[in-house]
């Protein structure tokens, strides 16, 4: 098994993607004794790999490597012989996971996410981009992204060809800025211009889209104003260049977001911004 784990490890290393072992439990390998409690000057939480040299598989995502001479070397001997697994960092190769963590979640994305490729979990699906992102963990229910800072599991090639990271991934980890401009004091927002292309497969794609932003907002039981800015940004960069959302789309938007008890300006406020941000 030993061998097996290793070889793998090294065959993903030479196509350029860092890779480190992982226990039982799908966690990394601990602090050596020499790197305890930071002595060694490297960040806590392995947040940010530091001055730290250490030979040893020891902090966390900032230990993975391409490099097969520090793979084979004697102090991982010990990290591939208790090996449960082979992960890999995603944005060191590039690419962002978005971990998709159950049915419901599988589902999800599978109606708002642009086809790329999967593979099956143990209890859900990772769905993988070209692009690298901030990563975090619970987006949405049972969503997690795994890019920078992050490892995810090796869980073989699998299928589809990998799509470029699509704005509406990028938007799951987006805070709310505060204001860029006074908004007006009315409801009514104009539905953005036309003009760009349409990537609507049918007429109902537009509705489910809304639909469903309208059921992340009305779920929602934390961060409202989050949720409502990360869901007008989300709405904006899949629907908002072509000219097919209308002000009655918006209207209903805002009909969610005002039912959670948010006011008709911070819906306003939300809705510029979400434009500005993507350069509507």
């Amino acid at each position: 098994m030993t061998t097996t784990r290793l070889r793998t490890a090294l065959h993903l290393a030479a196509a350029g993607v860092p890779v480190l072992p992982l226990r039982v439990g799908k966690v990394p390998f601990g602090n050596c004794r020499r790197c305890t409690d930071n002595a060694c000057g490297g960040r806590p939480n392995m947040k940010t790999p530091g001055p730290c040299a250490c030979p040893a598989p020891c902090h966390g995502w900032a230990a993975a490597t391409t490099d097969p001479t520090v793979l084979r070397s004697r102090q991982w001997a010990r990290a591939w012989r208790e090996a449960a697994a082979v992960a890999y960092h995603p944005a060191g190769a590039g690419l962002t996971v978005v971990d998709l963590d159950n049915a419901d979640a599988v589902s999800w994305a599978r109606e708002a996410l642009p086809a790329t490729r999967t593979l099956a979990t143990t209890r859900g699906e990772h769905w993988i981009y070209r692009g690298t992102m901030q990563s975090s963990n619970g987006v949405r229910p049972g969503v997690d992204i795994k890019s920078t800072m992050s490892y995810a599991r090796w869980l073989g090639p699998g299928t589809g060809t990998i799509a470029a990271l699509p704005d509406v991934v990028r938007a799951l980890t987006v805070k709310e800025p505060s204001p860029v401009r006074p908004a007006p004091h009315a409801l009514t927002v104009p539905a953005p211009a036309g003009g760009g292309e349409c990537r609507h497969r049918t007429r109902a794609y537009l509705e489910r889209g809304i639909a469903m932003a309208e059921q992340r907002i009305s779920e929602a039981r934390e961060a409202i104003h989050a949720t409502v800015y990360r869901t007008f940004l989300a709405v904006l960069s899949t629907h908002g260049r072509c000219g097919c959302l209308t002000e009655t789309h918006i209207a209903r938007l805002f009909a969610a977001a005002q039912a959670k008890g948010e006011s008709p300006r911070h819906c306003t406020d939300a809705w510029t911004n979400a434009r500005t941000t993507l350069g509507m």
